[in-house]
């Protein structure tokens, strides 16, 4: 059998580990579709703990349940211990072990060079974990002191260990996301809530959804070993990179992150694909006669909306969306002083912890530092767009253009530090032209001031 796995590995260009990964990661399919199969409440979250278990002592070890077991533990007894303050301790305990692991392992490194550990399932752990504590500590506030997604998903009542257990470690998620809530577990196990029967029909057929989840993470994979063969990270160590003028640098940096960015877009559809067979994928009906099944819960990407992207400003509502939909609910929007708007703190603060919980390289410091000014930046060209009266539609569109072309670039030039990791490396290839997507933003930022945007509408009203 090892034997097998080594020829098949090697037929595919990847190691060993990484083949028993994929294969345990396309079997969270076929496992989520039985989940519905499982008669009764307390069975189904034995079978989503235990499937979650099993699933990762085949593709990592049976360290990387030891590994789980910890932050679990942790989490569950802050809970039990101290519920009015289970949320900020669970949210520091679990970012300082996650650090910890990422530091012992370097899994940077090891997926940089091909290999596979079990961090990656860990920090969509350390998310689920933290958002349930801080769920139920948000069960003892005044619902009037709430904003609607604490409201939606706070928690009234301690989950039992075992329906803890199982929305932790259920295998559609378990592995690569998406992060979804303890409140829609229970009510997607339970049948309550949008999953109860209703007079819009019997529950949604989810294969339909299934299949174009399927489809699409095959034609990503073909996309990715396509391009990955003209596009390898090793051509930025290579002298013929130092020849190329600055140009072809910058459209090398341009496809390297376009090429990688298809090997997430595969990984996420087969997650898709196994929360929506297993129906908590499910997220209601459209207001349409008849109306029709939404399917956005496991959505993480929406691969147009991030390649065409008119801003940066959208790009966390279509790139790894339920990261960034927890990013929103639990970092950015709980630094937000009541009564007062958010400002450059937040979203740099909010970017400094994704940093975090990709792991302590300077690489991925140097993107979320970066994707904050690029953000900043694009909200500049935004405002002066809409300052542009309407009878000037030429000079809209044309700022338009300029937003999109600005994503582009400075998403792709700031990915470089996402891909390579090392600090002086990345540094090198920024500089390699000449930093302008560093430059630009800044640039950008500071005209802000200097020109501020008025919006058409307001001067409008002061003529009238």
């Amino acid at each position: 059998m090892e034997l097998d796995m080594e020829t098949i590995a090697a037929s595919i260009g990847v190691s060993v580990p990484v083949l028993r990964f994929l294969l345990c990661f396309v079997a969270t399919i076929p496992v989520s579709f039985l989940w519905r199969f499982v008669p009764g409440r307390l069975p189904k979250h034995v079978y989503s703990a235990f499937s979650g278990l099993l699933l990762s002592y085949l593709s990592f070890g049976v360290s990387s349940n030891l590994l789980f077991l910890l932050p679990m533990l942790l989490g569950y007894a802050a809970m039990v211990l101290y519920r009015p303050k289970c949320g900020i301790i669970t949210f520091f305990l679990s970012f300082g072990y996650l650090i910890g692991c990422h530091v012992y392992y370097m899994s940077g490194d090891a997926w940089k060079e091909g290999g596979i550990d079990a961090t990656g399932a860990l920090m969509v752990l350390t998310l689920k974990v933290i958002s349930c504590a801080i769920n139920y500590n948000d069960g003892l506030l005044k619902e009037e002191d709430l904003r609607e997604a604490q409201k939606k998903n706070r928690l009234i009542k301690l989950p039992s260990l075992i329906e803890y257990l199982g929305y932790c470690l259920f295998c559609g998620s378990h592995f690569a996301g998406p992060v979804f809530e303890m409140k829609d577990y229970l009510e997607w196990t339970e049948g309550k809530g949008i999953w109860a029967h209703s007079d819009k029909g019997p529950s949604p057929s989810p294969y339909g959804a299934t299949l174009r989840a399927i489809v699409q993470a095959v034609i990503c994979m073909a996309v990715y070993l396509y391009l990955v063969p003209y596009h390898p990270l090793s051509r930025f160590s290579e002298p013929i990179y130092q020849d190329w003028g600055f140009w072809r640098r910058l459209s090398f940096q341009y496809m390297s992150g376009f090429t990688a960015r298809w090997k997430y877009y595969f990984i996420w559809s087969i997650s898709e694909a196994s929360i929506i067979i297993s129906g908590l994928g499910f997220s209601g009906w459209t207001e349409s006669s008849p109306p029709k099944p939404k399917w956005d819960r496991a959505k993480n990407v929406d691969i147009l909306g991030v390649e065409l992207a008119k801003s940066s400003v959208v790009l966390p509502l279509v790139w790894n969306i339920q990261v960034s939909t927890w990013l929103r609910h639990y970092v950015y929007e709980r630094l937000i002083t009541k009564g007062k708007k958010p400002g450059f703190f937040q979203l740099l603060a909010t970017q400094t912890v994704s940093a975090v919980w990709h792991g302590l390289y300077p690489g991925y410091m140097l993107f979320f530092v970066q994707s904050a000014l690029m953000i900043a930046g694009s909200r500049v060209i935004y405002r002066w767009e809409q300052a542009i009266p309407t009878n000037m539609g030429l000079v809209k569109k044309a700022l338009v253009f300029i937003n999109f072309a600005y994503t582009l670039m400075v998403l792709n030039y700031s990915a470089v530090g996402f891909l390579v990791l090392n600090l002086q490396e990345s540094l090198a290839l920024y500089g390699s032209v000449y930093y302008i997507g560093t430059v630009v933003p800044i640039t950008l930022i500071l005209l802000g001031y200097i020109i501020p945007a008025k919006p058409a509408r307001s001067k409008a009203r002061k003529e009238q």
